[in-house]
């Protein structure tokens, strides 16, 4: 446990390796060891088993679609695949063009909403967020019912226990939002003052795009196909795994770009110092789409999912009380996750930035930063990962809610297929702009864990007020663990007063 002069000294020591020169870079851009830990000069391809299997992934599934979306374009069974599919045929055969429409229709909402949300990133992002967090409840809940009224009962209660779990997670984490929204203006604040990553964000938007077309073209193939809903339902739950990752390997990607830019002028003392290399972006976005492309593909498959759990079972063991049983239970599952995150969570992002190291030794040295530093205990603390995700979550309820009104119009038997589809085309191009912020807040942290003073001369209030945080969450673990001390104290006398007995 740290003590409350944690940080001074800690700044102290830092301060006397930037006065040695430690703190500098190499010629190429990329960090030098003046970041202990986190740096290697050197540059060189990571995981490229993971990216061969990405790009293999992506040749064949773009044939699949293809084929899948011409097979109905324009002629029903121009492949004659039905031949092999017709022992499971239950629809009557539709035809691509006839859906193509609706995702077009949840292209153009989510990216309207991604772009109305980066553009308003400067002026009205906490609003926004604020927005997020209260509407979301409620607007699971209305689409509910709604699945109700059209007696999808299974998506109803999907909705309503998604809804729930969202309340209690918000009511369970009410106490950490002022913190959370203080960490998340900053995030904007930092990536308003670089505006360059914003054109990076607009065009791997525009990629996504393309890709969409791709998909949505194989994917009303599906949806218009003769296949029975079950065999549907197989076929779209594949896409949609595969859409997810290639989704998180774009959002990853502009994460990789921004936490790189972001560490540069923190390091450097402002985009306009002398001192920053010539071309930063341009390095950064060259070494992210070449030498850690492999890490990126490796930590999009798993980091997302094993994040989300680990924020329910925050939440839900702070709530839990006194009942034994249930908190060993949640314990043991806590544990686990806390074992994956060590290998597999978004700080590793900046550490592929800054260094280019793998995957995994990045996951692996973020987290013992922050555990010999402790940090972890204020990113425990923190949500803001979260309300980020609350506010993709929302940007595709509303581009699947847009998708599915007009499709129920058209094709009411449809209506939950296409909805459901689309609503992940939203979170997708929604999560592309929340990434921006996402990104400079894990590197605020990373620098802040590393060397406080990189905080301290970017922004000397909100150095403070981590620093205040910080303490506060060390002397609260403290008591905790002391409190848990003595009560295992009186429980082993009590046990053994009654075996003397």
């Amino acid at each position: 446990m740290q003590s409350p002069s944690y940080d001074t000294d800690r700044s102290s020591s830092v301060a006397t390796r930037e006065e040695d020169g430690q703190l500098s870079q190499s010629n190429d851009g990329s960090i030098t060891p003046s970041l202990g830990r986190i740096s290697e000069p050197s540059r060189h391809w990571r995981d490229v088993f993971w990216l061969g299997i990405f790009v293999i992934h992506l040749a064949v599934l773009g044939f699949v679609l293809a084929v899948l979306g011409l097979n109905r374009f324009k002629k029903l069974d121009r492949f004659k695949i039905d031949r092999y599919t017709y022992k499971i045929i239950e629809n009557e055969a539709g035809q691509t063009e006839t859906y193509w429409p609706f995702y077009a229709l949840a292209a153009g909402i989510g990216t309207s909403l991604g772009w109305a949300w980066l553009s308003l990133l400067g002026t009205r992002a906490n609003q926004m967020m604020k927005i997020s967090v209260h509407i979301l409840t409620t607007y699971l809940a209305v689409i509910s019912a709604l699945c109700f009224w059209d007696k999808q009962i299974f998506w109803a209660i999907a909705f309503a226990i998604g809804a729930a779990l969202q309340f209690m997670y918000v009511m369970s984490v009410m106490d950490r939002f002022p913190f959370t929204m203080l960490v998340l203006q900053k995030g904007v604040k930092m990536v308003w003052n670089v505006p360059e990553v914003m054109r990076v964000t607009y065009a791997f938007m525009g990629l996504m795009l393309v890709w969409f077309a791709i998909w949505s073209f194989g994917v009303s193939g599906v949806v218009a196909s003769s296949i029975g809903d079950g065999g549907c339902w197989w076929l779209l739950g594949v896409l949609s795994i595969s859409l997810f990752w290639t989704g998180a390997v774009l959002c990853n990607t502009v994460h990789v770009v921004v936490s790189g830019m972001v560490v540069l002028v923190l390091l450097n003392g402002g985009q306009g110092s002398s001192s920053m290399p010539p071309k930063p972006l341009l390095r950064t976005l060259q070494h992210a789409l070449t030498t850690s492309l492999g890490s990126i593909c490796y930590g999009s498959l798993f980091t997302a999912a094993i994040r989300t759990l680990r924020w329910e079972i925050r939440g839900f063991r702070s709530k839990i009380g006194n009942n034994e049983c249930l908190l060993c239970c949640v314990d043991f599952l806590f544990n686990l996750v806390e074992t994956l995150v060590r290998f597999f969570n978004k700080y590793a992002y900046v550490q592929i930035a800054v260094s280019g190291k793998s995957f995994n030794h990045s996951a692996r040295d973020a987290w013992e930063l922050f555990q010999s530093t402790g940090i972890e205990a204020l990113i425990a603390y923190d949500c803001s990962g979260a309300v980020l995700l609350m506010g993709t979550t929302l940007g595709g309820l509303i581009t699947g809610t847009c998708a599915g009104i007009w499709t129920w119009f058209k094709k009411s038997d449809r209506v939950v297929m296409v909805g459901f589809t689309a609503m992940l085309m939203g979170m997708i191009l929604v999560g592309l702009a929340m990434v921006v912020v996402e990104s400079a807040v894990t590197s605020i942290y990373i620098c802040y864990a590393e060397d406080p003073l990189l905080i301290n001369r970017w922004d000397s209030e909100f150095f403070n007020q981590m620093s205040e945080a910080l303490h506060e969450r060390l002397r609260y673990r403290s008591a905790r663990a002391q409190e848990v001390m003595q009560h295992n104290i009186i429980e082993t006398q009590t046990s053994q007063e009654t075996t003397t007995v």
